[in-house]
């Protein structure tokens, strides 16, 4: 099972929406009556966060009747959440959940599409995604890409080593930067050591220094491909990964280059999943 979101932010994503309660069930005089609220795909739809939009409706006052998990993909017209209560408990939970379950299942659609296309041309190619997800929304989008098969490249800057020209810059460049990799492993003997690459010449001198992972950044298909070629009978045992630009149109593309990993952020922005939701009451 992925895993799930804490307490405190299914409390903040209804506080947020209803600091003060809801002034138009209020007013209405309906908060008491029961009903029932339903959410139904209206498309291809690979579902994230549904176990945090039951929570959210239960902590509303609802009670969750039917449920699929992360992960699941769906066709069109597939109910796939369901809660029983009052109008007031399935008002204050209906948007908020809604919300959440469009844009999580957006990315993991999304991420379930590259990572089909990935697999049909290597079954063997990890697709992994960059830390460079909306402020605040980390939580949701990287379980979001794992419902979609993908894991992440990067959870932030605490736990790994990646070294990118923006650091070289700071060593005296790439070349006296890689005479130090030796003792950056004896300093981080469990960490991988990726190092960025834009070139061959580049790319052999990371693999030449020890690095576990080199990163080719912002190369076409094509040309990457020779150099991926290239540097497999220089450096057979290095990781090569490719970064820069990948979406679900090149994907396939990339993957034929012979990469053991492709690293991208595209599925984090796009059209949030369509998800129907029918509120109905139960009143005689």
């Amino acid at each position: 099972m992925l895993y799930q979101l804490p307490d405190s932010d299914i409390e903040r994503f209804i506080e947020e929406d209803m600091p003060y309660g809801d002034l138009t069930t209020f007013l209405l005089g309906i908060g008491s009556l029961q009903g029932e609220i339903t959410f139904t795909s209206r498309e291809l739809t690979t579902l994230c966060c549904t176990e945090e939009a039951a929570r959210l409706l239960e902590r509303c006052g609802a009670t969750v009747t039917s449920l699929l998990p992360s992960g699941t993909t769906i066709e069109a017209g597939v109910t796939f959440l369901s809660a029983t209560g009052s109008a007031e408990s399935l008002h204050a939970g209906w948007k908020v959940a809604l919300n959440i379950l469009e844009y999580a299942s957006g990315i993991a659609t999304r991420t379930r599409k590259i990572v089909t296309r990935v697999k049909e041309v290597h079954a063997s190619i990890t697709v992994v995604t960059t830390r460079k997800s909306f402020p605040g929304t980390k939580k949701v989008a990287i379980k979001a890409i794992m419902a979609g098969g993908a894991l992440p490249h990067r959870l932030g800057l605490s736990e790994s080593l990646l070294i990118f020209r923006q650091h070289t810059a700071f060593c005296g460049g790439l070349e006296p930067f890689l005479q130090t990799v030796t003792e950056l492993k004896l300093k981080a003997p469990e960490q991988k050591i990726i190092v960025e690459a834009f070139n061959l010449e580049e790319a052999l001198a990371i693999a030449a220094a020890g690095a576990d992972v080199v990163q080719l950044d912002k190369m076409q298909p094509e040309a990457l491909s020779r150099l991926v070629q290239q540097l497999r009978e220089v450096a057979p045992g290095v990781t090569i990964s490719a970064a820069g630009g990948i979406n679900a149109e090149n994907a396939a593309a990339y993957a034929e280059t012979g990469v053991d990993m492709l690293v991208l952020s595209s599925v984090y922005f796009g059209k949030p999943s369509d998800i129907a939701v029918a509120i109905t009451s139960s009143e005689p």
